[in-house]
């Protein structure tokens, strides 16, 4: 009957205590910040790396020519080692055999005291030395008749291996190395043993020399060569450093004065030292910089004179258009009274002057913002008035065109520090801009607001707009179809002044469209004037669009805004809205 072992109760989980575990994240921690350190220095320093490949390059090759280099004075010295011991082997085997020729049977009672003076005489004659060279004769045919003998007299059979005497036996000579203690400390020792013939037989003569003058004088030229190779290697470091300073400091140089002419530091010039290549470089760099300079004044100048011109035209003409504006409205009033064709004459006559009046007023606008002298008027305003009152002062303009005005706003006042003049402003324009593009669908007001902000988005359901339109719409009297008939007599100037107000603010105004999808314009305020935004309350791209890539709408699209508005990329966003990387 089998039986089962009986299972015993299971080990305790060892778990680390609290104090080791924190050591061990501080530990982390460090090794993590040091990590991250060097791979920044590595990434940032080109002195940096090329001293580092230099240093493990230099070291590789250093290393590998002092190892062969060690090697070779090895294998020399231990090759004359063998040399003097053959040469020794050779007339220590011709003199004892020699000496045993007189002898033809291994019996004979003066063989052994022999032996021990031949051996005596190959050692050197002092049989009580305890170091140097060690000889030996050992006859193992003869076992029992024949004493092994060694000079001096040490117990060297360990270091004589059994396949070295067995070779040595069948009448060849042999050698290896080996390592044994004789003396006081393990000592290396070269073993060569030859056989010697005899009248009698076969005898075995070793010599076994010590290696310990050829191990220290190897291991002198070892480190000689280790600390030449390492001084080289620093030598070579250093030679690097040097070498890689003086053509990467004018380069760290250059940099430095470029990032100070793009801070407007126009002024800003390189030293110019000697006549080689980098000095030619220093002046390149400063004559790339005067006419730089000289170009960017240029420029400005240009722009200072055309905002005066600008400014001074619209001032001036001022006067006249009132002038004009006067006998236009007798004109127009009168109208009921003239010829037909005549009175339509002075209906056109009347519309473009308001046009032209609108225009003048934008120029002056846009001026001062070229010039810098718009100022904000923030206050804390509700905006949900204030998106009521643009949708009422548009409803006839919606009407005549058959589009709907929809709005979408909280119940709640709605309170940011903005300037209600601007703000109305803005989505007067953008309204319109939807009324007359809405190809007679309806235009949707969305008002939202978080902590942080408030964001009012315009939503048309008409053309749309084109791939790269939306960083278009922003500029100065751009159309999207200058050949669309236009309800509303703009200016052209409507959006860049819009833009203008939003940057005032501190905000963002951005674009999206799709051909056939129409088009969504997102203004972002913050809620306290002077803060920074991250985040839109409302996406820039709704809900309804039509996705490029057909995947899900769970996560909302993410659109990223231009300094001139518009969509530059799309991708997830977070539920709250979206986070625009760089803003109006």
């Amino acid at each position: 009957m089998t039986t089962s072992p009986t299972s015993g109760p299971s080990p305790a989980v060892t778990r680390r205590p609290p104090a080791a575990r924190e050591l061990w994240r501080v530990l982390a921690g460090k090794v993590a910040r040091l990590v991250a350190g060097v791979r920044q220095t590595w990434r940032r320093s080109l002195q940096v790396r090329v001293v580092t490949i230099t240093l493990v390059t230099s070291s590789l090759l250093v290393g590998g020519f002092a190892y062969l280099i060690a090697d070779k004075i090895t294998n020399i010295l231990v090759e004359n080692a063998e040399t003097d011991v053959r040469l020794r082997l050779s007339s220590g085997s011709d003199y004892a055999a020699k000496q045993f020729s007189l002898y033809s049977q291994a019996q004979e009672a003066q063989l052994q005291d022999t032996i021990d003076g031949t051996v005596n005489y190959l050692a050197g004659g002092d049989p009580q030395q305890t170091s140097g060279v060690v000889v030996g004769i050992i006859a193992d045919d003869y076992t029992g008749i024949i004493e092994p003998r060694f000079s001096p007299d040490v117990e060297v059979r360990p270091l004589i291996s059994r396949e070295l005497r067995a070779t040595v036996a069948g009448g060849k000579i042999a050698s290896q190395i080996r390592t044994g203690r004789l003396a006081a400390d393990p000592t290396k020792y070269l073993v060569y043993g030859s056989p010697v013939p005899t009248r009698f037989g076969q005898v075995e003569l070793y010599y076994l020399v010590p290696l310990t003058r050829q191990d220290a004088t190897a291991a002198d030229a070892r480190a000689t060569v280790v600390a030449t190779g390492a001084a080289l290697v620093l030598l070579l470091g250093l030679l690097a450093a040097l070498v890689t300073r003086l053509v990467v400091t004018p380069v760290r140089v250059a940099a430095r004065t470029a990032q100070r002419l793009s801070a407007g530091l126009l002024d800003q010039r390189m030293v110019v030292n000697g006549e080689d290549d980098l000095a030619l470089l220093a002046a390149s760099f400063n004559q790339m910089a005067t006419n730089l300079q000289r170009q960017i004044l240029r420029l400005e100048e240009m722009s200072r004179l055309q905002r005066r011109f600008t400014s001074d035209v619209s001032h001036e003409l001022r006067t006249p258009l009132t002038t004009v504006r006067m006998a236009a409205d007798l004109i127009f009033a009168e109208r009921d009274e003239f010829d037909p064709a005549v009175a339509r004459s002075a209906e056109l006559l009347q519309a473009e002057l308001d046009r032209f009046e609108e225009l003048l007023t934008d120029l002056l606008e846009i001026s001062r913002f070229d010039a810098g002298f718009a100022m904000l008027d923030a206050e804390p305003t509700d905006l949900v008035p204030v998106v009521h009152r643009v949708a009422d002062r548009l409803a006839g303009l919606a009407e005549r065109v058959g589009v709907t005005i929809e709005l979408d706003v909280p119940d709640a006042p709605v309170i940011a520090e903005v300037d209600p003049r601007r703000v109305e402003r803005v989505l007067r324009n953008l309204v319109g801009n939807a009324v007359e593009h809405g190809e007679a669908k309806p235009v949707l007001i969305t008002l939202g607001h978080d902590q942080t902000a408030v964001a009012i988005t315009v939503r048309d359901h008409g053309v749309g707009l084109k791939p790269g339109e939306e960083k278009l719409v922003f500029n100065r009297f751009w159309r999207a179809d200058p050949s669309r008939a236009r309800q509303t007599g703009g200016t052209g100037l409507g959006l860049s002044i819009s833009l203008e107000d939003a940057r005032l603010h501190g905000g963002w105004l951005e674009a999206w469209g799709a051909p056939g999808q129409g088009a969504q314009f997102r203004l972002t305020l913050p809620a306290r004037a002077g803060d920074r935004l991250t985040t839109s309350p409302l996406r820039l791209v709704p809900g309804d669009a039509a996705l490029p890539f057909g995947g899900p709408r769970d996560g909302g699209l993410l659109a990223i805004g231009s300094g001139t508005g518009g969509a530059l990329a799309i991708g997830p966003a977070p539920a709250t809205g979206d986070r625009a990387e760089v803003g109006s």
